[in-house]
């Protein structure tokens, strides 16, 4: 819904960000003021009384315990819903200056027309945020910024040379990401089974596509699913191990004897084996969706087509 409405004030013309950047929010929290706004919407001491023992519990470090007199616990259940009722306060600012801005947690952009604006709106709200709030923003990270050059919630936006809209796709640094997990995962010296791997691969790429399904990226998708399947047929090939047991496989998936025996010995040359070889029509992308893995550009169609309706 962030992406969906940011992208709905890029295509009406605001096209100058800035992206404000809370340091270490969590950690920076000031209890006695995010108490007192806990107070102005509850009112009930008993219950005040409990979430400020949560506050001042401490933590355990790898030197012992610490006092917490800053701050809400990272990865408390309770934490994301206090860090709503602090930063409440300002939506309600923003939204009195009529601005157009999307926050999600503590990721806060704002949209304007110009950067005459973008660069007033920056300093004012930043100023407001440290006075009002107690709260720290990094005046390093907090910038004014073209959509092209966001990164926000692991998106990244363009400019659609067709329609003229502005559209969003995840950001290079998120596909690199789950590249990065997909060759973990297809390492050919990891232990474990074929279907034991394709079933963390799979559980992977839905959580992957799932949260990314909005973005435009098939071309992404067609390039890791190609080079997932590489990865796979060279786990296979060495999971064979001889030639007898190579030449035994190939067989099985419908290669001629004579074609595979000779590529049977053609050694361990993993890489141009299952890329030049009869090898990939043999573990073939039917043969490995049989097996169960999911093709990552069959199921981000699936959901993007669902995500647009």
């Amino acid at each position: 819904m962030a992406i969906r409405q940011l992208l709905v004030y890029l295509n009406e013309g605001y096209e100058w960000i800035v992206d404000i950047d809370l340091e270490k929010f969590f950690d920076n929290v000031p209890q006695d003021k995010l108490m007192s706004l806990v107070h102005d919407i509850i009112n009930d001491g008993d219950t005040e009384s409990l979430i400020r023992k949560y506050l001042k519990a401490g933590v355990m470090t790898p030197e012992g315990y610490e006092e917490t007199k800053l701050g809400t616990p990272q990865g408390g259940n309770l934490s994301p819903l206090l860090s709503n009722i602090m930063l409440n306060e300002l939506d309600k600012k923003l939204e009195t200056r009529g601005l157009r801005f999307i926050r999600y947690a503590d990721d806060c952009v704002i949209a304007v027309k110009s950067e005459s604006s973008a660069r007033r709106v920056m300093r004012t709200v930043s100023d407001w945020i440290q006075r009002k709030l107690g709260l720290k923003v990094n005046m390093t990270k907090t910038h004014i910024t073209w959509p092209s050059k966001l990164k926000y919630l692991g998106f990244g936006f363009y400019k659609d040379s067709k329609s003229k809209e502005w559209k969003c796709r995840p950001h290079q640094e998120a596909v690199k990401k789950f590249k990065g997990r997909l060759k973990e995962l297809t390492c050919r010296k990891r232990p474990g089974t074929v279907t034991s791997k394709i079933e963390k691969i799979n559980q992977v790429t839905r959580g992957w596509i799932n949260y990314y399904a909005l973005g435009s990226m098939k071309t992404a998708m067609t390039e890791i699913d190609a080079h997932l399947r590489t990865r796979l047929r060279v786990i296979i090939w060495k999971q064979w191990k001889v030639p007898k047991k190579r030449q035994w496989g190939l067989q099985k998936l419908g290669i001629g004897k004579d074609l595979a025996r000779l590529t049977a010995y053609c050694g361990d040359r993993y890489y141009w084996i299952a890329t030049k070889t009869c090898v990939v029509r043999a573990i073939s992308k039917d043969v490995l969706t049989k097996a169960g893995l999911i093709s990552c550009l069959d199921y981000y169609n699936e959901r993007h087509a669902l995500k647009l309706c």
